[in-house]
């Protein structure tokens, strides 16, 4: 018999009266998530040991991994739907990792650097909240504000400018002494999304599957679309575990 591929997205799996969900897309999700878990590890490994170096793969995955789920998250929200919903419930997990590093630099368990003060999941809620207004504009109009952030942003880190206030580094803008254990400003990531958006009308207008001829229920693809479609959980759940184990087995 032959296999039926699914062909639309959404947030649901197959249920009459929803959209399923396009499985190439869970598939990479999934893969760039244990890429992030396996680069996260190794870093606390690092952390911990302080004299082990990270592989120059691991370091490319922590700088570039990030930024492929930002563009992921911008295709994505073209196919999906309660973006702001989502939005909402994302930028809640990153609050909840924000808590989380805080009280572990209370208790001296991480240094002052390590606490999370606007990392990804700070930004993709905000981008998901602002997608109802992004989705309005044209596509070249969303190509122009997507590569004119990106280039914004990566100037003020080419220039190392610096502010005096302490509260617009969610922009992009450092005062002296700023660190963040995971660090994505709007520019230039909300760019990123941007380029994403682009991304998704170009390459999945029909939001249909670019991958017909593949099989998505072959156990690798599953384990991946599940691990795709659960990756928020994931991401929130294995930074705590992870440097558990690492505290163990210093």
């Amino acid at each position: 018999m032959k296999h039926e591929p699914r062909n639309t997205s959404g947030d649901s799996e197959s249920v009459p009266g929803r959209r399923e969900r396009i499985w190439e897309i869970d598939a990479l999700r999934g893969f760039l998530i244990l890429c992030v878990i396996a680069s996260h590890s190794l870093f606390y490994l690092s952390y911990v040991l302080r004299r082990f170096r990270l592989p120059p793969e691991v370091a490319f995955v922590m700088q570039y991994g990030g930024l492929l789920f930002v563009l992921l998250s911008g295709l994505s929200a073209t196919l999906g739907r309660r973006s702001f919903r989502r939005g909402l419930l994302v930028l809640a997990g990153g609050m909840v990792l924000t808590l989380g590093s805080l009280a572990g630099s209370a208790l001296g368990w991480l240094d002052s650097g390590m606490i999370i003060r606007f990392g990804v999941l700070h930004l993709l809620g905000i981008a998901m909240l602002l997608y109802p207004l992004l989705k309005k504009l044209p596509t070249p109009a969303l190509l122009i504000l997507g590569l004119g952030l990106v280039l914004l942003g990566y100037w003020l880190e080419l220039e190392q400018i610096l502010v005096e206030s302490r509260f617009l580094f969610p922009l992009g803008l450092r005062y002296p002494g700023f660190s963040s254990g995971d660090y994505f400003p709007l520019a230039p990531h909300l760019g990123w999304f941007c380029l994403g958006i682009v991304l998704g009308r170009s390459l999945y207008a029909q939001k249909k599957t670019r991958l017909p001829g593949v099989n998505p229920e072959t156990p690798v693809l599953r384990f991946l679309r599940w691990c795709g479609r659960n990756s928020l959980y994931i991401f929130i759940l294995h930074l705590p575990l992870v440097g558990l184990i690492m505290m163990l087995l210093a």
